[in-house]
């Protein structure tokens, strides 16, 4: 499944004066002038991520349309804001369950979390604006449809993040094969965020130094290290596991 793309000045303006969720603004390198000024200005306006690219590109994106610079990437569903997740959550009566992924690029892995993160009760994903996989129609398809069930939100500065949800009495546990503690051996009933890293890179310094607890998952092979979305999958499941006793 390909991604959805709005193409052509005219078609995009209407795009971001609409309530349409986008993923990122594609402009040719060197366009600035005329309605290319309203178009870069309206993106910036929304917190948009605005990449300038070489024309061939847009001409390999468009396939053969008439583009006049510009190509937009459009969700296949709504994001949320961090606010309205943590109303939802609170308006739940649960016990708030998040998840933070920091800069996760294969979409297979976003669809098979996000389709995970709804079999386990997980009240939001929250994901950055940049060096992230955004929400696709591939993400879509791995999801198996829970990216119709579970909200997910895009972030700015991920450190800020935290620093926000522990003011709001989260618990942040990062996976990182350091950890202090087997995942399982760690207390995840409170108020939780669980933090998993980029795929082959894991979570930088910056985040690590930012969560409560870090946590392992015991790897007893020669293989040092699970594919993101499995790792994920089984703290996910502890979660759930323990808040079910």
């Amino acid at each position: 499944m390909a991604d959805e793309l709005v193409i052509g000045r005219n078609a995009v303006i209407e795009v971001l004066k609409s309530e349409r969720p986008v993923n990122k603004v594609f402009v040719a390198k060197g366009e600035t002038k005329g309605s290319m000024r309203e178009i870069v200005k309206l993106a910036r306006q929304q917190g948009l991520v605005v990449q300038e690219v070489a024309k061939p590109k847009l001409d390999e994106m468009a396939q053969g349309l008439k583009h006049q610079g510009v190509v937009v990437s459009v969700a296949p569903v709504a994001y949320y804001d961090l606010e309205d997740i943590l109303q939802r959550t609170e308006q739940a009566g649960e016990m708030p369950f998040l998840v933070l992924l920091e800069e996760i690029q294969d979409p297979h892995n976003l669809g098979a979390i996000l389709r995970t993160a709804d079999a386990t009760g997980v009240h939001g994903v929250l994901i950055p604006k940049r060096r992230s996989c955004p929400l696709s129609a591939t993400v879509a398809k791995t999801s198996a449809g829970a990216i119709e069930h579970v909200p997910v939100a895009r972030i700015g500065n991920i450190a800020q993040t935290i620093t926000k949800l522990k003011q709001r009495g989260f618990w942040i546990v990062g996976a990182d094969m350091n950890g202090q503690s087997a995942y399982y051996s760690a207390s995840l009933t409170a108020p939780i965020v669980i933090v998993v890293g980029s795929e082959g890179r894991g979570m930088s310094r910056l985040t690590q130094e930012s969560c409560d607890l870090l946590v392992r998952i015991p790897m007893k092979g020669q293989i040092s290290s699970l594919n993101v979305s499995v790792a994920c999958s089984l703290l996910l499941y502890e979660v759930l596991r323990q808040r079910e006793k």
